[in-house]
């Protein structure tokens, strides 16, 4: 079964860091067998035309039938103005909690990010988590993709 992971920026670009591109082109393995769509965002799209070259091509060279867009909306901006006024994160990762309010509105199975400090952050996912829950929005998966690939891989 296929499952609509969210990629936030950081994941393309993870293919051309030394430190994260073993798992992150696992990663993409999973999606271009069609276990995993890759979801993203209009906000995506804006990070990436600043990424270097390299990264925009080969987010251009994923074939649409293994991508999905999804775009922001009010709603999902007022969510989370309302991370950064709650003190999960400061104003200056406003576009990281534009990222999970998109990916929590957009009901996809989890977030993927290498981000530790204002994403993949168990504080930080305990934060966004209560709030949506409070404002009766579904809780949120947040993981890396060395969570993701790894997994059901121990002996």
């Amino acid at each position: 079964m296929e499952q609509r992971f969210y990629f936030d920026t950081s994941v393309f670009g993870g293919l051309f860091d030394v430190e994260f591109e073993e798992e992150t082109t696992l990663l993409f393995e999973k999606v271009t067998l069609g276990q995993i769509k890759s979801v993203y965002s209009n906000l995506t799209e804006s990070e990436l035309a600043n990424a270097p070259e390299r990264i925009r091509k080969y987010f251009e060279s994923i074939k649409n039938e293994f991508k999905e867009k999804v775009f922001v909306t009010p709603e999902g901006l007022k969510l989370a103005q309302t991370y950064v006024d709650e003190k999960v994160v400061g104003e200056t990762s406003l576009d990281d909690c534009i990222h999970i309010a998109t990916t929590t509105l957009s009901k996809v199975n989890m977030l993927v990010s290498w981000n530790f400090k204002h994403i993949v952050n168990i504080y930080r996912i305990r934060g966004y988590n209560s709030i949506n829950l409070r404002l009766g929005y579904p809780t949120l998966e947040i993981h890396s993709p060395k969570e993701i690939v790894n997994h059901g891989n121990e002996d």
